[in-house]
């Protein structure tokens, strides 16, 4: 069943972002998922959300496979650039 992972994310240091990005889309594709929307316009029409914050949305196979990348070798380098280049909330759903 194909499961989305759904970041949250307000940037804190844009000089660290560029990493970030580049090895985490790397890894992501290495896992087979792709970007469905990544940091593109939003428009809140219910609820609020903190100025600047952007919103991706990566789609994998399954939700076992979202999570292998997640905890994944590829994806650990991401993660440690990622704790000085910005602040997110994940959020991982099953999908349909």
């Amino acid at each position: 069943m194909t499961a989305y992972v759904i970041s949250e994310v307000q940037i804190v240091d844009e000089s660290s972002l560029g990493r970030y990005q580049s090895l985490a889309e790397t890894s992501l594709a290495q896992y087979g998922g792709r970007y469905l929307a990544r940091g593109g316009t939003t428009e809140v029409v219910e609820g609020a959300r903190p100025a600047g914050q952007r919103v991706i949305v990566a789609e994998f196979a399954s939700l076992e496979r979202a999570h292998e990348w997640y905890a994944s070798p590829e994806y650990a380098e991401a993660l440690r650039v990622r704790e000085h280049a910005l602040d997110r909330r994940v959020t991982f759903v099953d999908g349909l």
